[in-house]
C-alpha cells in the first residue's frame, strides 16, 4: 500500500513537472541584452491612448464615421514617423472599413507583422481594449523608423475585432491574413497586442481559466504574458528576447484553443492562414475587471510598465529581422 502510495505521488509529481514543460516551455537563458539603449516613453504612450479613448468613442461597428476617423488619425501618427502608409479598405453590410498598415524596412519577402485593433466592444473608451495595443504599435513605429531593417516590419492597426464581427471573415486581421497569403507573403511571425496596460501588485489579482495554472504562473498581476499554440516555440523565442530587455516577469502559454482566451484576438486569423503567431496580452478579463466596461479608462493603466512590453517586442524585432532577410530581387 505504501510503495502503491509513493508511486502514484511520484507520477503526479512528474506529470505536474511534464505539464509545466509543456505549458509553461521555461527558459533555460534569456537572449542577449539589446545593443543600443533605446527609450520607450510612457508619455507617449499616455498620450495615445488617452487620444483614442478620450475624443474617438465609442470606436464599435455601429459608429463606423468615428472608426474612420480614429484610422485616419492612427495613419497620421504612422506617417509622422516617416512609416510608407497605406489603408486597407472592405465593405461589410454597404458600410467602409479600413485597416491602417505601416510599413517599415525594405521590401522582402520575409516579414513580421506586429497588430492591434482599434475598435471597442460597444460605448466604451476601450483604453486597455485596445488602445492599449495601439498606442504600442505606435511607439514601435517610432523605435523603427530610427533603425536601420534588414526584413520588412508591418504594424497593422485593425478594424472590427469585437463582436458581432469577431471569429469571422469580416474581422481586419482576417481581411489581411487573407491578403498576405494570397499574395505569398512568407509571414515569420505575427504579434497582436491585446490589452499591454493594465498590472496589478495585488496578491490573487491574476485570475486563471483553469485552476491547475496557479502552480504555473504568479498569483499577482504585475508580468505579461505571451500565448501560443500548443505545438509551438514562438512564444517562447519571443519570451526569451522580451525578458533579455526588461526586468518586467514574462511568461508564456502554449495550450489548445479549448482553453478560453487562447484565441481571442487577432492572432486567430494567422492561426487559419498557417502563418505562426502569438498573442501579447496582460491577460485581459482574467486580471482587469474594467473589461468590456466604462470604467476602461486611461488612468488606471500602468504606462512604466506598457513601456516594458514595448521595449521586449521591439528587441525582439531588432534581433530576429536580420535572421528573416530574403530580397524580392534575388
Amino acid at each position: 500500500m505504501i510503495k502503491t502510495l509513493f508511486h502514484i505521488i511520484v507520477l503526479t509529481v512528474v506529470g505536474v513537472f511534464v505539464l509545466w514543460l509543456v505549458l509553461a516551455r521555461p527558459l533555460i537563458a534569456k537572449g542577449a541584452a539589446p545593443g543600443a539603449a533605446v527609450r520607450v516613453d510612457p508619455r507617449n504612450l499616455r498620450e495615445h491612448v488617452e487620444v483614442l479613448s478620450n475624443q474617438f468613442i465609442p470606436r464599435d461597428a455601429d459608429h463606423p464615421e468615428i472608426l474612420l476617423k480614429a484610422a485616419d488619425h492612427i495613419a497620421t501618427e504612422f506617417r509622422s514617423n516617416g512609416a510608407r502608409v497605406g489603408y486597407q479598405e472592405f465593405e461589410v453590410d454597404y458600410t467602409r472599413y479600413k485597416n491602417v498598415i505601416a510599413a517599415y524596412g525594405p521590401e522582402t519577402l520575409d516579414v513580421i507583422v506586429i497588430g492591434a485593433h482599434y475598435d471597442t466592444a460597444g460605448d466604451q473608451p476601450g483604453a486597455d481594449d485596445n488602445a492599449s495595443g495601439v498606442a504600442g504599435l505606435l511607439e514601435l513605429g517610432r523605435l523603427l523608423s530610427a533603425v536601420q531593417l534588414q526584413s520588412k516590419v508591418l504594424l497593422a492597426a485593425y478594424v472590427l475585432e469585437e463582436m458581432p464581427h469577431f471569429r469571422t471573415g469580416e474581422m481586419g486581421s482576417a481581411v489581411h491574413a487573407k491578403s498576405l497569403r494570397e499574395r505569398g507573403a512568407s509571414v515569420k511571425l505575427m504579434i497582436s497586442l491585446e490589452m499591454i496596460g493594465y498590472f496589478s501588485e495585488r496578491e490573487n489579482s491574476q485570475g486563471f481559466p483553469i485552476s491547475l495554472l496557479k502552480l504555473f504562473y504568479p498569483s499577482r498581476g504585475n508580468f505579461v504574458l505571451v500565448v501560443d499554440r500548443l505545438f509551438s516555440n514562438r512564444a517562447r523565442e519571443l519570451k526569451k528576447w522580451m525578458s533579455a530587455a526588461n526586468d518586467l516577469p514574462v511568461y508564456s502559454i502554449n495550450a489548445p484553443a479549448i482553453i478560453p482566451g487562447v484565441d481571442f484576438s487577432d492572432h486567430l486569423n494567422f492561426w487559419h492562414q498557417g502563418y505562426p503567431a502569438v498573442m501579447v496580452t496582460d491577460t485581459s478579463f482574467y486580471r482587469n475587471d474594467a473589461y468590456h466596461t466604462r470604467r476602461d479608462t486611461a488612468d488606471r493603466l500602468d504606462y512604466d510598465k506598457m513601456a516594458q512590453v514595448v521595449h521586449g517586442v521591439y528587441n525582439f524585432v531588432i534581433q530576429t529581422s536580420v535572421l528573416f532577410r530574403n530580397p524580392l530581387n534575388n
